[in-house]
Parts: structure tokens; sequence; C-alpha cells
């Protein structure tokens, strides 16, 4: 399939690819250190700039790409990164881009523990260079009842599952955000309890939809949208999307996410897109999508029930909502 082409990121929100290829020529004098392996399973970062540095060799090729929105038309790049909700960075839909020099990205490791045969804390680097990525265009319905469609660079989450063999009794697959309070101004507010978390279940994080992205509209993924790392589960709510991930541990019994935990009567574990359950102060029948007049129709499950329905299959989604 053709690649979409997409205009070059800002210079403000990534490290320009010139000092990418700068820091090689560098590294290449033998000037910076090589990652350490401490520990079987433990792989910490090796330096700065190392996953963003892997993770730019990868874009500068073409990648397998798949439009999974219909044909319907992208969002407007520049739209995609300045309307987000990202409360780290503040409540408002302007501070995750006006902030987002805050969110310190480099070096990045992610931890895979709880009920797994192989747990271990990777770098970035490390996880990004066994994974093969491709380009995803999803749809994106917030449960604030905007959307947008979005193309994402990531891999299956199932495949860094496998990779650390879940055991028999792993039910859940539980993910825990970035912790920072001195630099991240929201955690200083008390508006949730951070860090921040979310959960799903293990044959909802094993479905080959559910992605861990690294990039979108064929760049590095800006802070603002949830770098280095982030889940995008698209026939959910995107609140379930946990942006900026350290730690997935999987678990036996069902784990509280932080928006269940504020307020359980308006946020579900599940937070599937269903028109037809309202939220206590809103239909969810209609959706504004960003860039567009007007609002449409909400799809069930955001578009993609013929693929996730079963999942459900004998649920009261009204009850499970």
């Amino acid at each position: 399939m053709a690649r979409y082409r997409y205009p070059a990121i800002a210079e403000s929100e990534v490290t320009p690819r010139e000092l990418f290829r700068q820091r090689r020529r560098f590294i290449q004098g033998g000037a910076a250190l090589g990652a350490v392996a401490l520990a079987p399973g433990l792989l910490l970062p090796s330096s700065a700039y190392a996953w963003q540095e892997a993770l730019a060799d990868r874009l500068e090729g073409d990648l397998p790409s798949r439009g999974l929105a219909g044909g319907e038309t992208l969002t407007p790049r520049k739209d995609a990164t300045a309307y987000n909700n990202f409360y780290e960075l503040g409540v408002r839909k302007s501070d995750p881009e006006v902030y987002a020099h805050k969110l310190i990205t480099d070096p990045w490791s992610l931890t895979i523990d709880g009920e797994v045969g192989k747990p271990g804390t990777l770098a970035l680097e490390a996880v990004l260079k066994r994974e093969t990525l491709e380009e995803r265009i999803y749809r994106l319905r917030c449960v604030e009842a905007w959307s947008m469609v979005i193309p994402w660079v990531g891999f299956p989450l199932a495949d860094l599952l496998k990779r650390h063999a879940p055991t028999s009794r792993a039910r859940y697959v539980h993910f825990e955000s970035i912790h920072d309070p001195e630099n991240l101004r929201g955690q200083k507010s008390s508006i949730l309890d951070w860090p921040y978390r979310e959960a799903l279940r293990i044959d909802e994080a094993m479905h080959p939809l559910t992605l861990l992205a690294v990039g979108m509209y064929g760049e590095v993924m800006p802070n603002q949208n949830g770098a280095p790392i982030r889940l995008v589960v698209p026939w959910k709510y995107g609140f379930k999307s946990i942006k900026s991930v350290v730690r997935i541990t999987l678990t036996e019994e069902r784990p509280m996410s932080a928006w269940m935990e504020q307020n359980p009567e308006e946020y579900g574990f599940y937070a599937n897109v269903n028109p037809e359950v309202d939220h206590p102060r809103w239909s969810q029948a209609r959706e504004r999508r960003i860039g567009e007049r007007g609002k449409r129709e909400t799809l069930m499950f955001n578009g993609y029930a013929e693929e996730v329905a079963g999942l459900y299959a004998g649920m009261d989604l009204n009850e499970h909502f």
C-alpha cells in the first residue's frame, strides 16, 4: 500500500535529524558508551537520544501502511498535535503543546513484569530494535465526543507481550505512565491520583488492533501526544490509550485505572465506544470531528465492531461500560 506523505515535524518538537547524524559520527569516533546488560532481562538506557536515533533511522525508509479508518480523511497534523488531553501537562487542550518541552523522554526504559515468565526492564531503543514497525491509520474517539483520524507508527502490543511469556494466571494488563511532578505541572494537582494508570483484559491487549505507538504522521511521536511510547486501542475512548508508558504489569486480578478511581460512575473499565450508552453528562450518539463543521454519527466500537465485537459476546454493554 502506498504511504501517505506528511509535512515535516516542527523542530521544536523533536531533535532534528541533522543532530542525530552528527551524534552518530561522534559515536563512531568511540566517544559514546554502549548499552550495558546489568542482569538477565535488565537492559537500561545507554545514552540520551538513543531511542530517537534508532526510530529516526527506521522512519527514513518506507514502512508497511494499513488504512483502518474506512478511507476517511486524515485529521490535519497541526490539529492532532495542538488539541489533545494530556493532564500531566495541564487540563486545557492547548497545554500539552505549550508545555511539551517539560516532558523528559531521553533516556527511556520500559518495564514488563508481573505474571510473565521473562520479566525485565529494557531500554526503549532495545525494544525498537526487535519489533517490526508499521503505519496504521485509525479513528480516535474521545469520551468528550470529539474525534480524529490519525496515522500512527508502532507495533502490536501482542508482539511485545509474547516475548515476555505471559503465565496462565495473566488475565489483565496494567499500564503505568511517567511520574515526574518536578517537571510535569499537572502532576502537582489532585485531579488524579498520579501516576496515570490504565488496564485491559488480556484478550483485548492481545488483539491485533491494539498498538504500541512510537510515532505519528510518519515522524517521531511528539511529546504532547505521548512520547516516546503510548498505547492506542482504537475501539475504546481515548483515555484508555495511556501515554508515555514506563511499566506494563500482567495481573490475575483486575487493576484499578486512574479515571475509574477518580469517578467510577462516569468512567468504566471497558470504555468501549458505544453510541447507545451516554456519558452521565452528555450524549455519545454523535461526535465532532476535529477539522470539520457539524457533527457525525458515532459508530459502534468506533467502527471496529466487525473486528472486536466478539470479545464482548454475551455481555450487557450497558452494565459493563
